[in-house]
């Protein structure tokens, strides 16, 4: 991705919801279909207002889109300031998290989870499901907000996009790590994985 395309790249991400809804379900009825990575941007990118510096949990579609959630990015903002007459989100103290450019007026849930929580959970990784319907994501607020992550907004890349995003060398791969997702300190974090994934990667 040039300098000279890479925003015009961000904005063309910012699908209208029908069509990210539409993706949702794609991935609801896909759900064991590629495996979750994370996703470690080169430093190439660190002077992009959105991906620079930022590490992603990624999903693959089967029409080649992928579906992602930058993990690294918590705003100043909690749902209880987002919504101040839910008494529930008023307790949950832990910020929530800018997800990606597309859809950021919708709140998702990431969560843990060794087994599936039930029906209208998309799985991720083993241990990772995701929750988009407002309904499933209030109950996670109000029933179990200790075992997941609030987000505003995902990271959608066109069928091939991010495919040729890596082939370019934009984001270093790493393993789906639960741990790392939920990661609550996440302060210099991607200094660490990315000087870590530098290494490796020379070393091959």
């Amino acid at each position: 991705m040039s300098d000279a395309t890479r925003s015009t790249n961000i904005f063309n991400r910012i699908l209208v919801l029908p069509l990210l809804l539409g993706l949702m379900v794609t991935a609801v009825h896909a759900a064991e279909e590629g495996e979750a990575l994370i996703l470690v941007a080169h430093p190439q990118l660190k002077a992009d207002a959105m991906y620079g510096s930022t590490i992603l949990l990624a999903k693959p579609m089967p029409d080649g889109s992928s579906l992602g959630f930058i993990i690294n990015k918590p705003t100043p903002v909690t749902l209880g300031q987002l919504f101040p007459e839910h008494q529930p989100s008023l307790k949950v103290t832990e910020s929530v998290f800018l997800g990606g450019p597309v859809g950021t007026n919708m709140i998702v849930a990431l969560v843990e989870r060794h087994e599936s929580p039930g029906t209208g959970f998309i799985r991720l990784s083993p241990d990772i499901f995701l929750a988009v319907n407002a309904q499933i994501v209030d109950g996670i607020i109000e029933n179990d907000p200790g075992h997941a992550r609030f987000f505003a907004g995902v990271v959608v890349w066109r069928p091939g996009e991010l495919e040729e995003e890596l082939k370019r060398g934009l984001w270093y791969e790493m393993e789906a790590d639960t741990a790392l997702v939920f990661r609550k300190q996440t302060a210099g974090l991607w200094e660490e994985l990315a000087q870590k994934s530098a290494i490796s990667r020379d070393s091959i």
